[in-house]
């Protein structure tokens, strides 16, 4: 498996529904997108399977000119069960090896066996009138050995870590033998988190920016507001009509001019173009600013809020 370095735009599958998500999955191919970010958690990895197959065999790309990262889910965090997780994965997306593994969440929960429930969520048991999400005593270390031997095994080129602070980052640092080569986080223009990315480069970490839109990803779910859109704020419109891009260009080209990949999600053929057509112009240095000084550190996928309005759980990770 030759070198590959992350393509700065890739195409966030969360949220694309089981019957579309084989086109989506193969027309974001065809329009030029080799980076495809999955997770069991999704549940959609044979359909994102099936449209990798038929971009691949119709010539529209070859297996390494891909890359596609899955997660590691919370429930397969004990040594016996991540490698039979990133088999399951693999399988489902028919595969035979990935370009990146993460852990999804530094959050342990008990394990579910396949044929019980897959992908098994967060609730321990969904049927029941009190269902509630649990914990399991996992140490990260335990999680991130096994990780290793997936490297060693070749079945992943890379290993990594999504939601991780950043003293669990310094901790992570201090005793991987295989170093992460990734960090996935919120970020935004409402997120910066400045200070986590530049602990990440400083290590010679990459870092993924999920929910690159902010509120945009969460309105289905009821966890933001529409008034909360950075694409209304007027530097961004201001910056959008100096370069005759769309707002979403400008908070997209924002992400990716400060050194990072981004994600974006979209199930619309014109918008995944518009999502990936971002280096034929460039923010100045006060738009730069100007854009990331509208942080307020809102963050919208919280498990300290999230956790306990959906799952009776209380289960801060941040601050």
């Amino acid at each position: 498996m030759a070198e590959n370095k992350i393509p700065p735009v890739g195409l966030g599958l969360w949220k694309i529904s089981k019957d579309q998500c084989a086109d989506v999955v193969y027309q974001a191919i065809k329009v030029g997108y080799r980076h495809l970010d999955s997770a069991c958690d999704y549940g959609n990895e044979v359909e994102v399977g099936q449209g990798i197959a038929q971009a691949i065999k119709e010539g529209i790309c070859k297996r390494e000119e891909l890359w596609v990262t899955s997660k590691l889910w919370n429930t397969y965090h004990k040594k016996e069960h991540v490698k039979l997780a990133l088999e399951k994965t693999l399988a489902d997306l028919n595969l035979d090896y990935l370009d990146s593994y993460l852990i999804h969440f530094p959050i342990a929960q008990p394990f579910v066996p396949f044929e019980q429930r897959y992908p098994p969520e967060w609730l321990f048991e969904p049927e029941s009138e009190n269902a509630s999400m649990l914990t399991a005593p996992v140490p990260l270390y335990e999680t991130w050995q096994a990780m290793e031997a997936l490297v060693e095994d070749g079945l992943v080129k890379e290993i990594g870590v999504c939601n991780y602070n950043a003293g669990l980052l310094n901790d992570l640092m201090s005793y991987a033998k295989i170093k992460p080569s990734a960090l996935q986080i919120e970020s935004h223009p409402y997120l910066t988190q400045e200070k986590l990315i530049r602990l990440a480069k400083g290590y010679g970490i990459s870092v993924t920016t999920f929910s690159p839109l902010g509120a945009l990803s969460y309105l289905e779910l009821q966890m933001a507001d529409a008034l909360e859109s950075v694409l209304t704020q007027n530097v961004v419109i201001a910056a959008a009509k100096r370069v005759d891009r769309t707002p979403a260009q400008v908070v997209l080209r924002w992400g990716v001019q400060r050194g990072c990949a981004i994600i974006p999600k979209s199930t619309k053929l014109a918008r995944l173009k518009e999502n990936i057509a971002l280096f034929d112009f460039e923010l100045s240095e006060h738009e730069m600013e100007a854009i990331s000084s509208l942080n307020q550190n809102r963050r919208f996928n919280d498990p300290g809020e999230f956790c306990e309005a959906a799952f009776n759980t209380f289960y801060p990770i941040y601050d």
